[in-house]
């Protein structure tokens, strides 16, 4: 497996190879190299289980949740030697890369030597991201040679699958969504449901969140609820504009900013909130809203990629995104405690549909077909 990130160093993407391999752990049959990154200098390994080893690549990196283009390239060019030997040295059926780049191009070069497969998590699939949109133009050639050479590309939603097959109408592409681990995220045991306007946000502070549009609702529902607050978790590039902004506002009493919380803080966070709201404009698919369900909030969000599976009658879908529709669709549960109450617990019962072992079970059916497809091709040439 491949991963130019792992925690903690990176988001969704590489908390979902995380529990994966959590999973992996207890299965028979199974080994696995990892070839990652980490905070450091150098390069080791470490035992994740005893079927399970992690090859890291030591980064001196300026924000953990964050890839600058330098350091993104930096990895890949070390990362090229090491994969390298990796694959002179073991007897590999499959690499599976986590994001198309920079990890698929490391597969798409030696793909005449293993077979090999990519999980597009969101960043990697162009879209309307304007962080990324030079990367897109520059990369965009080399994105479709690196899916068209992989043996599978899975998508992370029906969403991102139909964004990827806008890029590349001719890719086939299965859907595998993302789990949640039911054991730590779960709701508060004995939880009086108070309904006191406590509203949380979790996800990196970039331009395609529209955090700012949150900030707003919040600034509209406090003229009738003053008891109204949020909190927004998360680092990123906007760290700075954000909280200026809230103090223009007069919100600096109301709205109050984190950072990045660790994730073992991450359960009682959740289960300290009313409801989790988020004003994306693209997701693969929201980890923090699969975590805010299993520990049974509601979700307030406007529409993007990946909620159709998260969705129905555990949350509000605003599909104009405004600050107007978010704050309606706030005021709208908070005020009536019966609907209020009937999402949260469905918001839990939804959640159950997502465990890691289930996309575990999907993952390795795909190995299992992928490598016999392969295995009977050669057969056929040879």
């Amino acid at each position: 497996m491949i991963n130019y990130e792992f925690p903690p160093l990176g988001g969704g993407g590489a908390q979902a190879h995380y529990q994966l391999l959590q999973d992996y752990a207890g299965r028979e049959g199974l080994e696995v190299d990892v070839l990652t990154s980490a905070l450091g200098e150098g390069f080791w390994q470490e035992f994740f289980s005893n079927r399970i080893t992690l090859y890291k690549i030591g980064l001196d990196k300026k924000n953990m949740h964050l890839w600058r283009k330098s350091e993104m390239l930096g990895w890949l060019m070390r990362a090229q030697k090491h994969y390298r030997v990796m694959l002179k040295e073991g007897d590999y059926d499959l690499v599976h890369a986590f994001f198309g780049f920079p990890s698929g191009w490391l597969c798409y070069r030696t793909a005449g030597k293993v077979p090999y497969m990519i999980s597009l998590r969101g960043s990697d699939v162009p879209g309307i991201n304007p962080r990324v949109q030079l990367e897109y133009k520059l990369l965009g050639w080399i994105f479709r040679r690196i899916w068209r050479k992989a043996s599978l590309l899975v998508a992370c939603s029906e969403g991102l699958r139909e964004r990827a097959l806008r890029f590349l109408p001719s890719a086939e592409i299965e859907v595998i969504p993302n789990g949640v681990d039911l054991q730590r995220f779960k709701p508060k045991s004995n939880r009086i449901l108070e309904r006191r306007w406590r509203l949380l946000t979790v996800g990196r502070l970039s331009a395609s969140k529209r955090t700012e549009l949150l900030i707003e609702a919040v600034g509209l529902l406090r003229a009738s609820h003053p008891e109204i607050t949020l909190t927004i978790a998360g680092g990123g590039a906007l760290m700075d504009s954000l909280p200026h902004q809230v103090r223009e506002k007069g919100l600096s009493e109301v709205i109050r900013f984190l950072g990045v919380v660790s994730a073992d803080k991450m359960p009682g966070l959740y289960q300290g909130h009313d409801i989790l709201v988020s004003a994306t404009a693209q997701e693969g698919m929201s980890n923090a809203m699969l975590e805010g369900m299993a520990c049974g909030l509601p979700i307030v969000t406007t529409r993007c990629e990946g909620v159709e599976e998260l969705i129905g009658d555990n949350g509000v879908i605003v599909e104009e995104p405004s600050a107007a529709g978010l704050a309606e669709a706030v005021r709208g549960l908070l005020e009536d405690g019966e609907v209020y109450d009937a999402m949260a617990q469905a918001a839990r019962k939804r959640a159950e549909e997502f465990t890691w072992g289930r996309v575990a079970e999907e993952y390795i059916k795909c190995y299992e077909r992928t490598v016999q497809e392969v295995s009977v091709e050669k057969g056929t040439r040879d």
